[in-house]
């Protein structure tokens, strides 16, 4: 594998990362979700205009991890008021780390984490935070391992189907 470089996303990339990000969500999640309920959120979460408003967005940002020409994987953070919740400005939110299944364990999410860890010391944030769905204990213990804890509970409505996501943070001071 050749050297992985982290770049920021820019609206010349809205097709990539609409790609990127449906591909890895069906790969992460559409085993253990029905399709009705996988193609409602995707149609909502990934669609072009909603994706070109994200990319716009002065409080979010998007990296994508790449190999040559090939995209890895991709991070999405948020600040200020476009966090999901919890609207602290002290605060920076990892919305979405998602890489390729092929490329899993090859250390992209780890550069991608950095990438967010970078960016929330740079705002001098107090934590960094997250929501990881309950059952996806590969990524719990990603981010356990990076020292994240557990502080709260919140719902995450995947199409239909409400399901809990455990909050996540980072003390960074």
């Amino acid at each position: 594998m050749n050297t992985i470089e982290i770049r920021k996303v820019t609206i010349s990339d809205l097709e990539a990362l609409r790609n990127i990000s449906m591909q890895t969500f069906r790969e992460t999640f559409l085993e253990v979700n029905t399709e009705e309920d996988m193609q409602i959120y995707l149609d909502g979460a990934f669609n072009y205009d909603k994706l070109k408003e994200e990319i716009n967005n002065d409080h979010s940002a998007f990296y994508f991890a790449t190999d040559t020409a090939d995209i890895l994987g991709y991070l999405k953070i948020n600040f200020g008021q476009a966090q999901t919740e919890k609207k602290d400005n002290n605060a920076v939110e990892i919305e979405r780390i998602y890489v390729l299944k092929a490329h899993q364990g090859k250390q992209v999410g780890q550069l991608l984490f950095k990438q967010a860890l970078q960016v929330a010391r740079e705002r001098n944030a107090d934590y960094l935070w997250l929501g990881v769905w309950e059952e996806n204990a590969k990524a719990i213990n990603f981010y356990k391992k990076n020292g994240l804890v557990p502080f709260d509970k919140h719902i995450f409505k995947l199409g239909n189907d409400e399901q809990t996501d455990i909050m996540m943070k980072l003390a960074l001071h």
